[in-house]
């Protein structure tokens, strides 16, 4: 790029000939938008017409980041060819370069956020980490079109600082850097697309997820150890900080590293599945998501509880699915002891077939459960497979169609009654009023 300061642009905006470059420079650039506008409603319109074409994930990246780039490389085509022009009339253009310059650099911001986008889950820190290369890009190339970059450059390298025997300066911290953050973006893409592929493995889910964070670790451990040495950064020299970093982390951080490694144990003895209907403590539900730190555990009721995987290894869990799915779920129901007890049975076992979820083998059973103050206690046992499903709409359900045919059948369901005797003493006299009146 020509040297170019601040005070001999503004000298070169006063110029016929310069307004003139400008002119084309926006003709140039209004072509370029429409190109791109044309182009990239073209394609929308080719994929609506396509509706049922199934695209690879290649190709509907590639598309898209097309998409983005169509503008820069429109402009920088035609700031180009322009140029060329120029140059054929004998004129020396002092601006396009500038321009091109400008489009290079934000098709490179394009590409870096549209990668960022694809690489990570959208989250609010994302947004900030864009202003932050945006701000970065832009300012390298302000600094490199007022020649100031060498400048700058040069103090960064002067600064050093020193780590263990080993003495690093600014600029190559500033290197290692950037190329750390390109290895963990290629390390992320590289562990979801194996991620992606495990998935559709053919194997239990406990151990897909396993793997695929394995994967993801070392992905990222290998990317940097590949690129720190390549910037020059001696890995020794961190073992010292390495060091003490780990005994730092064993003390302050057992209780998470506990979680992290209990985590790891659940998914590979795969004790806990994702689907299983758990009771830890008071908390019971669902569980939707194992992580490598904790488990959620989403309730009947919709409430979602984390819960630390430390405390489903050292607690007592009861897993209503780890070798078999069907649960047995008690109904009590009392009758009057004049009533007919056998034919009572028999409805209690009707009324739970009525049901779609009750099992019919195991098939349901009633029995005689105990004699009571006021009654006869009966006990309906049923089995279901879908305990996820919860229990209390199919209790209430089978004690609606109980009630119904109790009722139907003249069976009573009694209530709490006392019987009330008074005895008197013979030997104590009383008047005949009293008497009477007794």
């Amino acid at each position: 790029m020509n040297n170019l300061s601040f005070d001999a642009l503004m000298a070169l905006l006063a110029l016929d000939s310069t307004r003139l470059e400008l002119g084309v420079i926006a003709a140039c650039l209004l072509l370029a938008g429409l190109f791109a506008r044309h182009m990239i409603r073209r394609q929308r319109a080719e994929v609506l017409a396509n509706g049922n074409e199934v695209l690879s994930n290649a190709a509907r990246l590639g598309r898209a980041g097309m998409q983005r780039l169509m503008f820069p490389l429109a402009g920088i085509l035609l700031l180009a060819l322009a140029r060329g022009a120029f140059a054929l009339l004998h004129q020396t253009p002092v601006l396009m370069h500038l321009v091109i310059a400008m489009l290079v650099a934000m098709g490179v911001i394009r590409l870096i956020v549209y990668a960022l986008r694809q690489v990570f889950a959208p989250a609010g820190w994302l947004s900030t980490f864009e202003v932050l290369i945006v701000l970065a890009i832009w300012t390298a190339w302000a600094m490199h079109a007022l020649d100031i970059l060498p400048e700058v450059i040069d103090w960064l390298d002067s600064q050093q600082i020193t780590l263990g025997k080993q003495k690093l300066t600014m600029w190559t911290l500033l290197q290692g850097g950037a190329w750390v953050l390109m290895t963990l973006i290629a390390s992320i893409w590289l562990s979801g697309s194996v991620e992606r592929k495990l998935m559709r493995a053919p194997i239990d889910s406990n151990l897909r997820i396993v793997l695929a964070r394995v994967a993801k670790v070392a992905l990222v451990l290998l990317g940097l150890i590949i690129t720190l040495p390549l910037v020059g950064i001696d890995l020794t020299a961190l073992s010292v900080f390495g060091g003490a970093l780990g005994v730092g982390l064993g003390f302050g951080l057992q209780k998470i590293m506990a979680n992290y490694v209990s985590g790891f144990i659940l998914l590979l003895d795969r004790s806990i599945r994702i689907g299983d209907l758990i009771s830890v403590g008071t908390d019971r539900g669902q569980v939707t998501q194992i992580t490598t730190r904790y488990t959620v555990v989403r309730s009947l009721s919709g409430v979602e509880s984390i819960i630390p995987n430390e405390l489903l290894i050292s607690s007592v869990v009861q897993n209503e699915g780890l070798s078999d799915r069907q649960v047995r779920i008690a109904i009590a129901v009392q009758v009057s002891y004049s009533d007919d007890v056998p034919a009572a049975l028999a409805i209690l076992q009707d009324a739970a077939l009525t049901q779609e979820r009750v099992l019919k083998s195991p098939a349901p059973a009633a029995f005689l459960h105990s004699f009571g103050d006021s009654g006869i206690n009966l006990e309906l046992g049923i089995w279901i497979a879908d305990p996820e499903g919860g229990a209390l709409g199919l209790r209430s359900a089978i004690q609606l169609e109980i009630l119904e045919r109790f009722r139907a059948a003249g069976i009573e369901i009694p209530f709490p009654q006392r019987e009330l005797r008074i005895i008197r003493d013979r030997n104590v006299s009383t008047p005949p009023g009293d008497v009477a009146n007794t």
